[in-house]
């Protein structure tokens, strides 16, 4: 049964989105033009939205010496997760398993004030994973991750208004997207020896995300072994077509970090302070979440995601030029349009061929003499004829309005 349920594998093979060759390796896809597409937008609609937000953007390498990872604990609580140090002359350099430690030594490059605080710092960055091959699969577990991190550095009394800020920005991006969450997660420390051994730090930084939790006024469980092993999290659960559940989004609250790396601000009173670190993620993977928004949306995507989002039909030969002219003014507006004529196909032929389509547009004898073109929606409704430079007004707002409406 399951294997008539949306797969994004089969799905992204099928609309040219990403592929994967052995001489790349295992989970290490690549992306295809239109694929690309989706994933540039998709990240470029973080980042602003991330900027109207209070972020400021950092770029950090993707090595690191092994003696970073060892400072941030990363090498004694993760190393089964990260690839083998690489010899460099007399050091080691390693492939990051994370962008925190970089973070970190971005916040501490200088002197900090409280005047600062809190200081928000994002980057779409890549770091890497050594999974076993067994686990991995399309886009939703792969090696090389394109993560949507950032940290906020802030004083212990900004910490819940900014994890809870953090939130609001999730549930905001998963509305525009046209995703929801299945729920909320506390995810807390569990049997073993992966988790920093300070019990103090633990208790206040849960008592903290509860908290958020409450003031938010959202549901939660709490799940025992799913901790970061540096500290609890909130993890917002999302669900694939058959059931199964994973995270995308994350926030956290960090005082293990900062303390190793010896972070500090100087307050009001002259004296020196210990910030503390919130991790959050509003997107997670760009593969994961790519590899959801395929699912969710069956290779529909919202307006302002797909890669095509006007097609445009001449009916005859004759039309052609007025069709490609109309095109042209599309993508002057910074819409992605293409042409699809007569050597195509017949009327009908191109028109199911765009059935993914947002915005279509034929244009036959009477709508190129008046300027005007019959529009057709991927949802069935035809607003019939438009002028083009309405269509093309009306199509370019709402793209800019992001959501998941086609037309007002």
């Amino acid at each position: 049964m399951h294997d008539q349920l949306p797969d994004h594998r089969r799905i992204g093979r099928d609309l040219g989105l990403f592929g994967t060759d052995p001489l790349m390796g295992a989970g290490l896809p690549y992306w295809l033009p239109d694929g690309a597409v989706v994933r540039h937008t998709l990240e470029e609609y973080i980042r602003e939205a991330e900027v109207r937000a209070g972020y400021r953007h950092v770029y950090s390498p993707a090595l690191g010496k092994r003696e970073l990872y060892e400072i941030s604990g990363h090498w004694d609580h993760y190393r089964d997760d990260m690839y083998p140090p690489m010899r460099m002359g007399a050091e080691e350099v390693v492939l990051r398993p994370s962008l925190c430690p970089h973070h970190a030594l971005i916040y501490r490059s200088r002197a900090r004030s409280y005047r600062e605080l809190p200081l928000r710092i994002a980057e779409l960055g890549t770091m890497y994973r050594a999974e076993p091959s067994g686990v991995l699969g399309g886009l939703t577990r792969v090696r090389a991750i394109r993560l949507n991190d950032a940290h906020v550095f802030c004083t212990l009394d900004q910490a819940v208004a900014e994890s809870r800020a953090a939130l609001e920005l999730i549930a905001r991006a998963y509305a525009d997207l046209g995703i929801r969450a299945v729920r909320h997660r506390l995810s807390l420390p569990g049997a073993g020896g992966k988790y920093v051994a300070d019990p103090a730090l633990w208790r206040r930084a849960t008592a903290l995300l509860r908290e958020v939790l409450d003031r938010a006024g959202v549901a939660y469980e709490e799940a025992a072994g799913e901790a970061a092993f540096y500290g609890p999290k909130i993890d917002v659960q999302i669900a694939d077509p058959a059931g199964r559940e994973s995270t995308l989004s994350t926030v956290q609250i960090d005082f293990h970090q900062p303390a190793r790396f010896g972070l500090r601000y100087t307050g009001a009173d002259g004296a020196r302070h210990r910030p503390v670190m919130v991790h959050r993620s509003v997107i997670g993977s760009v593969e994961r979440a790519v590899a959801h928004l395929v699912e969710v949306h069956g290779g529909a995507f919202p307006a302002w995601l797909a890669p095509v989002q006007l097609a445009v039909l001449p009916v005859g030969a004759e039309q052609e030029e007025r069709a490609a002219a109309v095109v042209a003014e599309a993508r002057a507006r910074g819409l992605r349009a293409e042409f699809a004529g007569p050597g195509e196909g017949s009327l009908g032929a191109r028109v199911r061929a765009a059935r993914l389509v947002p915005y279509v547009a034929v244009i036959g004898a009477r709508e190129a003499a008046a300027d005007r073109a019959a529009v057709r929606l991927r949802d069935g409704r035809r607003p019939g004829e438009l002028p083009v430079a309405e269509l093309l007004s009306r199509i370019a707002a709402r793209v800019a309005a992001r959501g998941t409406g086609l037309w007002e």
